[in-house]
Parts: structure tokens; C-alpha cells; sequence
């Protein structure tokens, strides 16, 4: 009986606490986060056996298997099916649980959706221009991000790079085979992918095949980008061997003050200039509505939901204007368009940097595609 009232007397404890931070904070999710995130700190015993990357079943999306990645908006022609170029794709974040600070790779759960919607609604936009390969990693959880102390935040990290990083090294040993290839990610992924870009391809051979690397929806600095050597920030639509990066809010909307402590590198996706001024929504080539849904539930067990994920629908052009403020990307209100609904509160467009510039992404990496490879053929003949 004393053990029970014990149990008892705890549950009502959490519960006043949570109900007090409600109250003074406003903020139900962090409660829920609180309550939620793993119990113990590093545990090497709990993670999930490395991919092996020479099986199919360790990659999210190749060109010799039918993937999400292959969707096609409504009235796009579809590209031949081997492209001359490739695309080595990180995706964002889709372990939203507590098993551990990094994913456990389970094939059967709402993670492994959620990274087929990143290959839908993000990884797409590149099968116009390029073979898709994006392998499955052991991600760090949302709660390295949200929950972690200091050092196991960056050692979920380390752990999650060393996966993209063996995939990186397995795609030119095995599937490049000298091709030019692009570099493109989104949230966690950028993480991963400017690492990529310092450590294994600025100042190496391995630069001159590099295309671009659209390096999307993070934290690349100014600052970050005066620090490479051979690698340099785009600043027009054809400009290769660089990087593109923007994050997106909305007009009226911002970050928290002190969220970014460096300017940002913004490439406005509708001129794709460095820092480019407004750019009018004549100038928008197309958002593409989500397909499926990305499922955002850090309680309970990791299992399927069976989200269904059905073909993209037709591009809806001249959405919004677009303009670089002080390294951020501001775009039109989006409440009430085709595209809402993944908003993270007070107009953060994180879930949009993708589908609301489907179309521009597709249609520009085609471009420097074909700007890149018409620049090898003149060298080649000198």
C-alpha cells in the first residue's frame, strides 16, 4: 500500500510541476518534452548495429529501387532515368522518440515515415537533375536538440555524421564512378552535410566534381563560409562549386531574439543572388503541396502509422515574394494557402524551405547541372 501512495504522491508531483510550467510558461510541448526524453546518458549498448551500406535496404532512396524520391509533381515530365549527375542526400530529423539520443533504424516505425515523407516532399526536387542517393542513418533524436546535455548533444551528433560520412565514402567507392555530384540536406542534415563539405570535399579533388550543395533550412554563417578555401557561397543561378543556403519565415513573423548569434548565409531562391533583395511572386516557379504528413509525437512507441503517401500534386506558381533580411529569408504569410500547416509558430517556415520552393529548387538545379557540365566539355576540349 506505502508503495503504491509512494507512486501516487510522485505522479500528482509531476503533474503539479508540469501544470505550474504550463502556467508560467505557456509552453505545453517543452512540458511534454521534459516528461518524455531518454532517461539515461550515453549508452553505446542501445544503439543500433551499424548500416552496412553495400545493401540496398541502409539507403532511403538509390536509382536502382523504387523510392518516394522518384515522385514527380503533376505535370513535370519526368527525367530519363540515368542522369549524368548524382545528388548524395541528408535528411532532416525524423526520430522524434526517446529509446535513445539516436535512432534505432527500426524499418517498422513512425520514423522510418518520416523519412519517406523527407524523400516525397524534400528529395524529389532533385530527380530532374540527378540520380538520388540518400542513405538511412542513425539520426540524432529531436531530443539532442530539445533535452540533451551539452556533451551527449554533440556526441549524438558525432555518432549520427560517422554514418553519413561511411555512406559519403561507400557512394564514391562504389556508385559514382567519377561523376559530378550535389551535395543537398535539410535541418540536421545541413549539419551534416556543411561537415561533409569542410572535411571531405573543400580543398581536395573531390571540389571540382562538387556541382553545388543546397544546404538548407539551418545555422550556415557568414562566418562559416569565409573559413573554407576552394568552396564558396553561390551567388547567381548558374555559380558552381558553392553553397546554397536559406532559412525561412514568415513576413511579420522571426526566430527568438538570440537565436542567432552570427549572420546567416542567405541565397534568395527566387534570384538566387547572396543576400538578394525582394524578389516578386511573379518570380516564384512553383510550391508542391506535402505529400503524406510528417508526424511530430515525441511519447509513446515509435510504431508506423500508416501514413500513405500518394503522388505530388500540380505546382502552384507565384506563391510568395522573397528577400534576404539580415541572413534571413522572409517570405509571404502562408496561413490559409495550399502549403499550410507546417508552420513552426510564429511564422518559422522550417517545413517550408522545401515544398514552397519545389519548383524553383527542381528547375535551378537542372540549370546549374547544365551550366557545370557545359563548363567540362569546353575544358575538355581546350
Amino acid at each position: 500500500m506505502k508503495t503504491i501512495l509512494r507512486l501516487l504522491g510522485g505522479l500528482l508531483l509531476i503533474l503539479i510541476v508540469a501544470a505550474g510550467a504550463i502556467y508560467f510558461t505557456g509552453n505545453t510541448f517543452k512540458v511534454i518534452v521534459w516528461l518524455n526524453k531518454p532517461s539515461h546518458g550515453w549508452d553505446p549498448s542501445l544503439h543500433a548495429p551499424d548500416p552496412d551500406y553495400a545493401q540496398a535496404s541502409s539507403w532511403a532512396a538509390l536509382p536502382t529501387k523504387p523510392s518516394a524520391a522518384d515522385f514527380v509533381p503533376a505535370g513535370v515530365v519526368a527525367s530519363p532515368a540515368d542522369r549524368a549527375v548524382d545528388v548524395f542526400f541528408i535528411h532532416p530529423t525524423g526520430y522524434m522518440h526517446a529509446y535513445d539520443w539516436n535512432s534505432p533504424l527500426d524499418a517498422n516505425s513512425m520514423t522510418e515515415e518520416n523519412t519517406k515523407w523527407m524523400m516525397a516532399n524534400q528529395a524529389s526536387a532533385y530527380n530532374g537533375c540527378c540520380n538520388v542517393y540518400a542513405p538511412r542513418y542513425r539520426e540524432a533524436s529531436i531530443f539532442r536538440y530539445l533535452a540533451a546535455p551539452d556533451d551527449i548533444a554533440t556526441k549524438a551528433m558525432d555518432f549520427a555524421y560517422a554514418d553519413v560520412e561511411r555512406a559519403f565514402q561507400y557512394f564514391l567507392d562504389h556508385d559514382s564512378n567519377g561523376r559530378p555530384f550535389i551535395i543537398a540536406s535539410h535541418s540536421q542534415g545541413t549539419d551534416h552535410g556543411l561537415r561533409l563539405v569542410q572535411q571531405k570535399i573543400d580543398g581536395t579533388p573531390l571540389a571540382k566534381r562538387m556541382v553545388a550543395a543546397y544546404l538548407i533550412g539551418n545555422r550556415i554563417s557568414d562566418k562559416d563560409i569565409a573559413a573554407l578555401h576552394t568552396v564558396h557561397a553561390c551567388d547567381s543561378p548558374t555559380d558552381t562549386g558553392c553553397i546554397i543556403h536559406w532559412a525561412t519565415f514568415g513576413d511579420g513573423g522571426g526566430p527568438e531574439p538570440g537565436s542567432f548569434t552570427d549572420k546567416l548565409l542567405c541565397v534568395n531562391p527566387l534570384s538566387w543572388l547572396r543576400d538578394g533583395p525582394r524578389a516578386p511572386a511573379s518570380a516564384h516557379q512553383g510550391g508542391v503541396p506535402q505529400s503524406g504528413r510528417f508526424s511530430i509525437q515525441v511519447w509513446g512507441k515509435d510504431v508506423a502509422k500508416g501514413t500513405e503517401f500518394k503522388p505530388l500534386t500540380v505546382p502552384v506558381k507565384a506563391l510568395t515574394w522573397a528577400e534576404c533580411r539580415n541572413g534571413l529569408l522572409y517570405v509571404a504569410d502562408q496561413a490559409g494557402g495550399p502549403l499550410d500547416g507546417l508552420s513552426l509558430g510564429n511564422k518559422n517556415y522550417h517545413g517550408l524551405d522545401y515544398p514552397l520552393f519545389h519548383m524553383d529548387i527542381r528547375l535551378n538545379a537542372e540549370a546549374r547541372v547544365a551550366a557545370y557540365l557545359a563548363q567540362a566539355s569546353r575544358a575538355a576540349t581546350r
